[in-house]
Formats: structure tokens, C-alpha cells, sequence
């Protein structure tokens, strides 16, 4: 588990109303970079073969600008924000039609940790970020979340399960949730997993483990350092965890660490999505048609 599943595990909010918001979990909620769909061919001609999604590293020095394949059948955060938008709106003029008018949607949860989803999936990246809190978010970020999760977790309107329920099916037949697609989660997961069994991305972090251990630090691996239980303790930053996050990132720039494993990963995550294209872009149409009904909906 790496450093931004590790802090956020801790704080939840009920299935129910996870439900009901029609939540997407932060890391499949994406910049709005994603490419057109191809143009639907002329009538009678054969549909173009879908093009190779390509990884994207808009700045070779920054892993949150970095943008797998799979990202592009996974929603945006604008997507995101509108479909969440546009329910809360409706779940919350349901109920108060059903007798709860204190009834509110839970807060939609502040980012903390990494901005995008490459940004922290390959651990900590910043330097200064990790000379000022280790392997660990902005203090403030995560005290922003706790909160979030806490106001969200606690529905004083007395509201009725069943209430909740009905008005999350009738939204759901005019707005539905992003999809969550066991196939995008499925590939995503399995080409970070797989990743680090490829022969140049073993290498690196063989060198990186060298440079660690000339550092004093002994590590096989960069997530061995960023889940040392050391510095499991969200609310404490040690000096100790300073100093070793500071080694990391420095022996991580030595090598491109992030690099060679990004790119490994995307090259697996291509070959994944060419197994599975018509399914993948199907999920891209349940997406936008979800989009479209929101706007509809919003009108």
C-alpha cells in the first residue's frame, strides 16, 4: 500500500452514503485531458481500429503531469464533479420531499497526498516535500479530510435508511453514478503489480537499494521505505522519516526510478487494453452517456 492508500485508509464514510453521493474514489477522478472519441464512420464503412493509448509524461521531471493509458477510460475530475454535483442536487430534493430537509450529502473529500493518479503512485517524488514532511501529505491537507470525513460519517437528520435508499433509485433512473469498472481497476492494478517484475525496473531499484544503503538506510525496494511501520502514524513526522524520505528521493533522481517503472507499467497497461478494447470502450460510452444525463438533469 503506498503512502496516499496508507493515510487515507484510515478515514471512511459509510457504504450507504458513498452510495448516494455516487462517489469515485480519487484515483480513477482524472484531469480532463483525456482524447476525443474517434468519429463514428459513414455509413456502410467499417469502423476505424481504435489507436493505441499512449502514456504521456508532459514533464519528464514531474511524475503529476505523468498520464498512463488507462486513465483514458476512467473519468475525469470534471466528469467526476458534475455526475457528484448534479446527484447531490437531486438526492438532496428527494429528501427533503421525503420529510428530511436536514438531510444533506456527505462533503465531497479534499484531495490530499498526490494530485493525479501518478503523482504518488510510484511514492514520494519532491524533494523539498520530503525534506518538509517525509512520506507523509501536508498536515493541513490531511486534517482538511479527517474533517470532511468525520462531518460526512455523522447524518444528524434522522433520515431513514430506507428513505436514503429509494431516493438514491429514483436519482439513479435520472442521473446515474460514474461507472466503477472492475476491468479498469483490474488493469490498473495488475500492471503496477506486474511492473516491478521487469528486468530494467528490478535493475533500477537494485541501484536505488545501493544508493540507500551507501546512505545508511537498508531497503530492497522504494515501497519498503515509503511502508517502513516507522512512519505509519499519520499525525507524525519524525526526523528520522525526514532524513530517510530525503536519501529516497535523492537516490530515486539518481536512477529515474519513477521513469523506468512508469514506463514499464504503461507498456503492460497497453497490452492490456488491446486485449479488452471493445470492453474499454464501452466503458468509455457508459461514461459519457452518465455525463450526458447529468447535463440534462442539471438543466
Amino acid at each position: 500500500m503506498n503512502a496516499r492508500m496508507r493515510t487515507l485508509a484510515k478515514a471512511g464514510v459509510p457504504a450507504l452514503v458513498a452510495v448516494a453521493v455516487g462517489a469515485v474514489a480519487f484515483s480513477t477522478s482524472l484531469p480532463d485531458t483525456s482524447p476525443t472519441r474517434a468519429a463514428k464512420p459513414p455509413s456502410g464503412g467499417s469502423a476505424p481500429k481504435a489507436a493505441p493509448q499512449q502514456a504521456v509524461a508532459a514533464d519528464p521531471e514531474d511524475p503529476a503531469t505523468w498520464r498512463l493509458p488507462i486513465e483514458a477510460y476512467m473519468p475525469t475530475q470534471a466528469q467526476t464533479r458534475l455526475i457528484s454535483g448534479t446527484r447531490d442536487d437531486l438526492l438532496d430534493a428527494c429528501m427533503d420531499k421525503a420529510g428530511y430537509p436536514a438531510w444533506t450529502p456527505p462533503p465531497d473529500l479534499p484531495v490530499v497526498g498526490g494530485k493525479t493518479l501518478t503523482d504518488w503512485r510510484y511514492g514520494i517524488h519532491d524533494a523539498a516535500l520530503a525534506a518538509k514532511n517525509g512520506y507523509h501529505p501536508d498536515p493541513a491537507q490531511q486534517a482538511a479530510y479527517d474533517e470532511a470525513a468525520s462531518v460526512g460519517a455523522v447524518d444528524k437528520s434522522g433520515a431513514d435508511d430506507s428513505a436514503v435508499r429509494a431516493c438514491v433509485s429514483q436519482v439513479d433512473g435520472v442521473a446515474p453514478a460514474s461507472p466503477v469498472v472492475d476491468l479498469v481497476q483490474q488493469i490498473s492494478g495488475d500492471a503496477f503489480r506486474g511492473a516491478d517484475q521487469a528486468t530494467n525496473v528490478v535493475a533500477v531499484f537494485n541501484q536505488w537499494a545501493s544508493c540507500m544503503k551507501a546512505k545508511g538506510y537498508t531497503y530492497a525496494k522504494p515501497m519498503d521505505a515509503n511502508d517502513d511501520p516507522a512512519f505509519a502514524d499519520p499525525y507524525t513526522i519524525s526526523s528520522t522519516e525526514i532524513a530517510t524520505a530525503t536519501a529516497d528521493v535523492a537516490c530515486r533522481d539518481k536512477y529515474q526510478v519513477e521513469k523506468v517503472w512508469f514506463d514499464a507499467e504503461a507498456k503492460l497497461q497497453q497490452t492490456a487494453i488491446a486485449q479488452h478494447q471493445d470492453e474499454l470502450d464501452d466503458v468509455k460510452a457508459a461514461t459519457a452517456q452518465a455525463v450526458a444525463k447529468a447535463k440534462a438533469a442539471d438543466r
